[in-house]
Formats: C-alpha cells, structure tokens, sequence
C-alpha cells in the first residue's frame, strides 16, 4: 500500500492548524450556556447524553422538565440511579394540547421556572437542563427577557442547556452554543408510533 504524500501534507496542514486553534482556546472561567432548537428529533436526547458526559465527571447535575409532564421515560428511570448527582423536577402539566388551559400551562411554567432560578442560583450543579423551556417560551408563558435574566444570575460554576424548537431569537444571541436539529426523515409521518428506548 502506498501513501499518498499529497493527502499526508494536507492532513499534517490541518493537524497544525487545529493544534493552533487548540492551544489559543481559552477556558471563559464560567458556565456556558447552549441552546438545542430545531424540529428534529435530539434536542432533548442530545442534552441527556451531556448529563452522562458530566457524571463521568463526577458533576453535580440538575434537571428541569418544563412541557413533558408525567410520563415515565427511560431517561427519568435511568438517571434516577443516579440520585446523589442528579437533581431532577418534572414540573409541567403535560403538553398544551393535553390541558388545553393557557392559566394553568403558564402557572406550571412560571413554578419551574422559580425552580430552575433557584437550583442556578444555588452554586450546587455544575450543569442545569431546562428542557423544553423554549416551548414555554414559544408560547409566551414565560418572558424571554425574564429568562435571559435568570441565566445571568446563575452561578458562575453552572452551565445550563435550554432544549425545545423555535428558540426565541434573543436567547440565541445570549448563548454561547446554538445546535439546531433538523428534520430529513421521522417514522411518525409514516404512522409509526413511539418507541420505547427509542422515543421515550
């Protein structure tokens, strides 16, 4: 097999370059902020696997379900073996379509949103989710000004993941990360329905 001296010096260009953007990054001293938007699938499944990421690390993690509701889910009864590092509150009422109440879906949101602030404020997580808080947002049960507000206010230890689609513009600007999940394919459109393990 021969080597490529052509592909060898492109990719040693490349390795330099990347080793020079490496050793310049420098580390903000603070938590970041990251918003996972869009109308595909992973928003929340994305935010889930960051959690995972941080327990390896041995950190400190907190989650806030805003839109969800009730509903037993494989990742709620994962990481609830994981009690002494992670902090969890399944604060909504379920999606709007289910209350069909505005009082009640923007009473729900501003509970876990009180929550949320006071789990960022406290200095006890290394990493909050707020999941599906850009519903919420979309919604207007909670005030996207308010919301940026309670990110600054949070400790300066804590990052915080905002999971949920169409991300109010504001908050994109605000964070640090905008990942957005787009559509090509999904089983539902083809009348399948959730699958456990899968979906749930």
């Amino acid at each position: 097999m021969t080597t490529d001296p052509t592909h060898t010096e492109k990719m040693k260009a490349l390795q330099t370059e990347q080793n020079k953007k490496t050793s310049e990054a420098r580390d903000p001293g603070r938590g970041l902020i990251l918003v996972h938007t869009g109308n595909g699938k992973g928003k929340s499944s994305s935010a889930f696997g960051v959690i995972i990421r941080a327990l390896g690390w041995g950190q400190k993690v907190g989650v806030v379900q805003f839109i969800k509701g009730k509903w037993i889910t494989g990742e709620r009864q994962f990481f609830a073996k994981f009690a002494d590092q992670v902090t969890w509150h399944t604060m909504g009422e379920g999606f709007t379509w289910d209350t069909q109440d505005k009082d009640r879906d923007i009473a729900a949101a501003e509970a876990a949103f009180a929550r949320a602030c006071e789990m960022m404020q406290s200095g006890d997580y290394d990493l909050i989710v707020l999941d599906e808080i850009n519903i919420a947002l979309r919604y207007d049960y909670l005030d996207v000004q308010a919301v940026i507000d309670g990110l600054k206010a949070r400790s300066g230890r804590t990052s915080v993941i905002l999971t949920g689609r169409d991300a109010r513009p504001e908050l994109m600007d605000y964070a640090d990360l905008v990942s957005e999940m787009t559509e090509v394919k999904h089983p539902f459109k083809a009348g399948i329905k959730a699958q456990r393990g899968l979906d749930f």
